[in-house]
């Protein structure tokens, strides 16, 4: 038997239903904004999931092993080497950058250069295309020896980028090579890091030859370990903390083969969830325009069924059913777009993605994105349903929308609630907390702005003087008549801008940076793996040619930091900004003197006569992260011994010069006698950089030139590629304000019929109405332009300046351009929503009221 309670719902569901049975009036743009907003964030958490749920299963292969365990300049001993191969397979790589030179067109280039062993890989194969056809498998048989030459592979890039093709010859350190084959796919590059030139892939044997292993060059020796059946990852790991506490290397294992990629996806899916959120939220406004528009033209029918006996709460009940019912068509419609978005993105990923990019049905982002979207509803749709219910028959029957009376404290507890579920939600399901914090504080903070702003603007258009031109007059007042939409269009129109300018000034910042601003103070050249019986010369040879100026050299060594003050580096707090100074090998190097660009801000330097217990120099700004200062420990392994030292200085270093700077600088005695390299800088004038590029490559083959302008290229071409996809997702907000404006100006659609009839009957023409249209317009969408321009300016401006701490570089034309698309797309949505209103014929709509 049903209860009362019961029989109520179902009456209240089935009067709902039988008003949706009249279609969606009203309520398109409420579906379509909740559809942009579901599509956005179910779109990205699907993608995301999916390249996530990709490298985990094939981690094995990404990794090219169960275990990677990675030492930087310096092998593996005997007695490590041994244990390893207790605990299973293992294959042994080199990795290191190197130039290669192709004789027969007299050109060099830097190369990522890894040599394998004859078990090498260990997961997956290589596709490899050479003269005779493609080859899947090992690689083993083009990398022979062969009429004295290695055989060599080589991925595409190098043969474009050298004019050659299979079978020409290269020269790498003291050693020829032929390309044996071009590597079309290479299953394990993705946990290699980022790559600063085309891959080249020789024997272990050849890699010998060649003569770049010597003390203190940048090698990263990797030995991958295929486990035993009977020992799993967990055990190796408890293994080694138990039996190799001295080895000092870094291990890596198939449940996260590729954290840096994981790393980067994870954080974009974030920041493009946070903007998809944003998205949602400004099509709430658009929501709660929906909902008090499609009220006002059902007064008289609320007036009715009141005066017929129906309850406060079973109107309420009725409307909110409908509107839970579109919210969730809606975000339907939103999930079904999002995922076949999702997919789509995966195609274009395809060659960029380490794993197939296989999108498969998300559970968690899919419930997460509907959730949002019944949450946003709801918190936009509580307000005017209240008040609807909390209004007299009477009441309704004058004027609903004139009606200001706030609804009971139960309603406003359920919209607070709905709110803080809604911001509950968007924080708690991100692993960055504190990001995920400042980024809603930051859309609330220039949500309340923009709210007060059209608030505001109402007010002051109200208490204006009055003009003595007609028009004017006229434009000014309906921008805060009962009813005007001033408020909703700065609250939608303005959020969507403010992100995009915000987006677009720091991305034009970091462009104008990357690409005008430091090559005209960067050195023109890095020279990396410079051994100390070659210094001397080195110096001699490029101070000897024209054009070159600013040598500047510095001891370069790894290192890993073990502890703070004791405390393993795993288990240290740290900022998430500076994470990466404890994660894996960093580089180190000592100094009598202070380093160029480098200020002392706490502390002092040592002696250069010092000799006494280790010392270092730390960054400020790692020393912030981390929460230490003067007369701090750290203890840092170099080359398998772990050196314990006392912060003596912290420095403020100028990144932006890309001068040689190193985080942890030690005292000159400590690190001395170490094995190590030299790292060397120089300046260049235009006509003197091929001189110096050849000269140094061919006086020492050894050594590694990244020329900086084809660096900051490869820097710049990430910043394009992040920028395109962050300005696009960016969009949708301001795609979702677009909708909202337009719902807003439909909501207004009986009064502007209205406003116009009783402007024809005092004697106005039509063009007069138009241009009264298009200055209040045009009035609304400047103002809402100059808010957001100044907002958007101000968030950029703290990121560059105290986020990224760059230089700021004014860039008016983005903030001009914003104002004409603002002043643009408020006339052009407005006239449309008022283009019927001017053709009304006065009688019937006089007649009707």
């Amino acid at each position: 038997m049903k209860t009362p309670a019961a029989e109520n719902l179902g009456l209240s569901a089935r009067y709902a239903f039988r008003e949706l049975r009249g279609g969606l009036k009203g309520f398109r743009i409420f579906v379509a904004c909740l559809i942009l907003g579901v599509a956005a964030i179910a779109g990205v958490g699907t993608l995301a999931s999916s390249i996530n749920e990709g490298l985990r299963a094939n981690g094995k292969v990404i990794l090219g092993a169960d275990i990677d365990v990675r030492l930087t300049a310096r092998p593996a001993t005997d007695e490590q080497l041994n244990w390893l191969e207790q605990q299973g397979t293992v294959s042994s790589l080199i990795v290191m950058r190197a130039m290669v030179h192709a004789p027969a067109v007299d050109m060099r280039l830097l190369g990522e250069l890894k040599s394998v062993d004859d078990a090498y890989p260990l997961y997956g194969n290589l596709t490899i295309r050479s003269a005779e056809g493609v080859h899947i498998g090992s690689p083993n048989e083009f990398l022979r020896y062969d009429q004295l030459a290695h055989g060599a592979l080589v991925e595409q890039l190098l043969l474009d980028r050298l004019g050659l093709d299979i079978g020409a010859d290269l020269i790498i350190g003291d050693q020829r090579f032929y390309i044996s084959g071009v590597i079309e796919r290479e299953p394990d590059k993705a946990s290699q890091g980022m790559a600063l030139g085309p891959r080249v892939i020789i024997s272990d044997a050849a890699m010998k030859d060649t003569g770049l292993i010597q003390p203190g060059s940048l090698l990263k020796y990797h030995y991958r370990v295929k486990l035993k059946e009977d020992l799993s990852i967990e055990d190796f790991r408890e293994l080694a903390a138990a039996e190799q506490t001295d080895a000092g290397w870094r291990i890596t294992d198939s449940n996260n083969g590729a954290p840096g990629i994981k790393r980067f996806v994870d954080r974009v899916a974030m920041f493009l969830t946070l903007v998809g959120l944003t998205a949602l939220v400004v099509g709430g406004v658009g929501v709660g325009n929906a909902v008090r528009s499609y009220l006002d033209g059902k007064t008289e029918t609320i007036a009715t069924l009141k005066c017929l006996g129906a309850s406060s709460g079973f109107i309420f009940r009725i409307h909110y059913f409908q509107v839970l019912v579109l919210a969730l068509v809606g975000s339907t419609i939103g999930v079904v777009l999002g995922v076949g978005g999702a997919y789509v993105a995966s195609q274009f990923l395809a060659q960029a993605l380490p794993v197939p990019a296989v999108v498969t049905l998300q559970v968690a982002p899919i419930l997460l994105a509907v959730a949002f979207g019944l949450l946003t509803a709801t918190l936009f749709a509580i307000w005017p349903l209240a008040r609807a219910r909390e209004t007299s028959a009477a009441a309704l029957f004058r004027d609903f929308a004139g009606q200001k009376k706030w609804p009971k404290p139960f309603f406003q507890f359920m919209t607070a609630l709905s709110f803080i579920l809604l911001i509950g939600l968007a924080i708690g399901t991100f692993n960055e907390k504190f990001f995920a914090v400042a980024f809603v504080l930051a859309a609330l903070v220039v949500f309340a702005v923009l709210y007060l702003v059209g608030v505001a603007v109402q007010a002051v258009a109200k208490r204006a003087p009055r003009s003595r031109m007609p028009i004017l007059r006229l434009a000014v007042a309906n921008l805060h008549r009962p009813g005007a939409a001033t408020a909703s269009v700065v609250l939608s129109m303005g959020l969507g801008l403010t992100l995009f300018v915000t987006v677009a000034l720091i991305e034009g910042n970091l462009r104008e940076q990357v690409q005008d601003q430091l090559p005209e103070n960067a050195p023109a050249f890095f020279f990396i793996d410079i051994q100390n019986d070659q210094l001397a010369e080195f110096k001699s040879v490029t101070s000897s040619i024209d054009g070159v100026s600013d040598i500047n050299h510095v001891p370069n060594l790894r290192g890993r930091v073990v502890s703070v003050n004791g405390v393993p580096a795993s288990e240290v707090k740290i900022s998430s900004d500076v994470k990466w100074v404890l994660r894996g090998d960093r580089g180190l190097t000592y100094s009598r003197e202070i380093p160029v660009n480098a200020t002392i801000v706490d502390g002092q330097w040592w002696p250069e006569d010092y000799s006494g217990p280790p010392l270092i120099s730390l960054s400020e700004d790692a020393a912030l992260g981390m929460g230490i200062g003067v007369g701090d420990t750290m203890t840092i392994n170099v080359m398998g011994r772990e050196i314990t030292a006392t912060i003596a200085s912290l420095r403020k270093i100028d990144w932006s010069t890309l001068a040689i700077n190193f985080v942890i600088v030690f005292d000159h005695h400590t690190l001395a006698a170490a094995p190590h390299s030299h790292l060397a800088t120089a300046k260049a004038e235009d006509s003197s950089e091929r001189d110096l590029f050849r000269t140094v490559t061919s006086s020492f083959p050894n050594i590694s030139v990244v020329r900086m302008k084809e660096a900051l290229q490869t820097v710049s071409k990430i910043l394009e590629q992040l920028s395109s996809a962050v300005t696009a997702t960016a969009s949708v907000t301001l795609i979702s304000g677009i909708l909202v404006l337009a719902g807003a100006f439909a909501a207004g659609h009986r009064k502007r019929v209205y406003d116009s009839v009783v402007l024809k009957v005092l004697g106005a023409t039509r063009k007069d109405i138009f241009r009264i249209f298009i200055l209040e317009y045009a009035l609304l969408g400047f103002v809402t332009s100059l808010i957001a321009a100044g907002t958007g300016w101000l968030a950029a401006y703290i990121v560059i300046t105290d986020v990224l701490e760059a230089n700021w570089i004014n860039l008016p034309f983005t903030v001009l351009g914003t104002i004409a698309v603002s002043v643009s797309i408020t006339i052009l949505f407005g006239l449309f929503g008022s283009w019927k209103a001017l053709g009304e014929k006065p009688a019937p709509v006089l007649r009707s009221e």
